[in-house]
C-alpha cells in the first residue's frame, strides 16, 4: 500500500531564506538588557530558536558590538529602607470560632515567643 503520495500536487513547505539585513535587525532588537528573544522573534515571524542561533552566529562572527550572553551581574543590591520601630515586633493574630487573639511580641524575644506559642497550640 502507498501512503504517501507525491501525484496530489501538494508541495512540501519550502525552508524560507531570510536575508543578511533581516537577520541583522532581529539579532539588534534582541541586544538590550530585558529584551525577551522569544518576544522578539515572534514579532518579526520567526522561532526563537533561528534567533538564538543567529545571535550565536553574530557573536562568533566577531561582532564586538554585540552585548556579552552573560552581562547581568550574579549580584544586584538592593537599597532597604530602614524599618520602622512598630514593624520590630512579631505579630500573631489567632482566630477560634468567634474569638479573635491578637499578640504583638518583641523580636529580642523571639525564642519565649516561640516556647508561648508551642504551649497554646498543645
Amino acid at each position: 500500500m502507498h501512503t504517501i503520495s507525491n501525484e496530489t500536487g501538494v508541495r512540501a513547505p519550502r525552508r524560507r531564506k531570510h536575508s543578511p539585513e533581516f537577520k541583522a535587525q532581529v539579532v539588534a532588537a534582541c541586544q538590550p538588557l530585558g529584551v525577551s528573544i522569544a518576544a522578539v522573534a515572534m514579532a518579526n515571524g520567526v522561532n526563537a530558536n533561528l534567533a538564538r542561533r543567529w545571535i550565536v552566529e553574530a557573536r562568533q562572527r566577531g561582532g564586538a558590538h554585540l552585548v556579552p550572553a552573560a552581562v547581568a551581574p550574579a549580584f544586584i543590591p538592593v537599597c532597604q529602607q530602614p524599618a520602622e520601630p512598630a514593624s520590630l515586633d512579631i505579630r500573631i493574630e489567632l482566630r477560634r470560632g468567634a474569638t479573635a487573639i491578637s499578640v504583638s511580641w518583641p523580636c529580642q524575644a523571639a525564642a519565649q515567643c516561640a516556647a508561648w506559642m508551642r504551649e497554646l497550640l498543645r
